[in-house]
């Protein structure tokens, strides 16, 4: 018998309960045991739900019942969550979750205790929701060495990007949209401001190279100076813009992570993701890109992945944990300005003596729109000296 307790009865939490027992009897299958789900602990009542049994107020009982094998992280953040994470741990117990910043700023002493303990720390929802992207980085794709990691990981502003084109809406408008359908938090910062996008990069990082890569390493810009004019630019040139996460491997052991808006070509698969869905595209020197897509939120399709994540650690299947990260490299970072890229480039009057011009019939008077050509961003940073600019934006080539 594996016995699963859940901690936080949110968004995750609950979703992880109702597919645990929605599903049951397959589950219990997969995992060779019956799995049951004894305990949920959370601060707030709930005398309606279907589980009001199972609930709990002090993380004591959980930490001392032995009969209690894996506990599932929903809380979020680095306060209750780090010390039941950690406590969860040295009691013996599994522990899965879905909290990225949690994993990106602790994960390798959270890894090292569960190793010490024989027990393992699961967290493939952390990255991409409902998409198997940790398990395939670093067990299918275990043969290679990575080259890059791309990808769109953040729902909220990939929705309002697509809200932006297809809507013919000012950012804030589209932002607006998805906090009432539920895709953005009434404070939307860590999603576009691209902290939630850094930290995500941050575990990819981690899982592909080996060590551990931290947020404060990576530099990261948002999106809230995007305007409709920057993306009927996109559009002049058969591109769309898209926050991503990036880390690129360098020929000398050293890794360049950043976030930042870019101009994508459609003909990109990345250029075509819309709306809520995430993808992630992955380089390696055997097999090439290869690419994950799928909805990277949501109560049920991350419910799905921690469950999967919890089947894992039902099993017993140590060898399913990831290997334990090597320290911070704090000398194996190249900065993202030595990075050679075009770069789309809004000046309010004038233009560029080498580049291609954009035209869109809404410019406004002297304003200009121009893709420049490879150079790093000190470079560009002498081109446009003196000039009027209103945009720079990288393009990924």
């Amino acid at each position: 018998m594996v016995k699963v307790a859940i901690l936080g009865f949110g968004v995750v939490g609950s979703g992880v309960a109702e597919v645990i027992t929605g599903n049951g009897a397959g589950i219990s299958k997969k995992a060779d045991d019956l799995v049951e789900l004894k305990y949920i602990l959370d601060v707030r009542d709930f005398p309606d739900s279907p589980f009001a049994q199972n609930f709990v107020k002090d993380f004591a009982v959980i930490e001392n019942d032995p009969e209690v094998n894996v506990v599932v992280e929903t809380i979020g953040g680095v306060g209750a969550a780090l010390d039941f994470t950690e406590r969860a741990l040295k009691a013996g117990k599994s522990v899965v979750s879905s909290n990225k910043e949690l994993v990106a700023t602790h994960g390798r002493r959270l890894l090292d205790l569960a190793a010490e303990n024989n027990v393992v720390y699961l967290f493939e929802a952390s990255v991409g929701g409902g998409i198997p992207i940790l398990r395939p980085l670093s067990e299918c794709m275990a043969a290679n060495d990575i080259l890059e990691i791309c990808g769109i990981v953040n729902g909220t502003a990939n929705y309002i990007f697509t809200r932006m084109v297809q809507d013919g809406i000012p950012f804030e408008e589209a932002l607006r949209g998805a906090q009432a359908n539920g895709y953005a938090e009434q404070n939307p910062t860590a999603d576009v401001e691209g902290m939630d996008t850094c930290r995500k990069l941050c575990i990819l990082s981690s899982i592909a190279f080996g060590w551990h890569l931290l947020p404060e390493q990576v530099p990261t810009t948002g999106i809230t100076k995007i305007t409709l004019a920057d993306e009927a630019y996109a559009a002049a040139c058969g591109m769309r813009i898209k926050l991503l996460g990036r880390v690129i491997a360098q020929e000398d052991g050293s890794v360049c992570p950043f976030v930042e808006p870019h101009f994508v070509s459609l003909q990109d698969p990345l250029g075509g993701v819309e709306d809520v869905f995430n993808a992630i595209k992955v380089k390696g020197d055997a097999v090439g890109d290869v690419m994950f897509y799928g909805r990277g939120a949501g109560k049920l399709p991350t419910a799905s992945a921690v469950v999967a994540d919890v089947i894992a650690a039902a099993r017993k299947l140590t060898r399913a944990g990831y290997h334990p990260w090597q320290a911070n490299r704090p000398d194996s970072v190249m900065p993202s300005d030595k990075l050679a890229s075009r770069w789309y480039v809004r000046l309010a009057e004038g233009g560029l003596s080498a580049g291609e011009k954009l035209t869109i019939a809404q410019a406004e008077a002297g304003e200009s729109g121009w893709i420049t050509e490879t150079m790093t961003r000190p470079e560009l940073n002498k081109v446009l000296e003196s000039k009027s600019v209103l945009s720079v934006i990288r393009v990924l080539d």
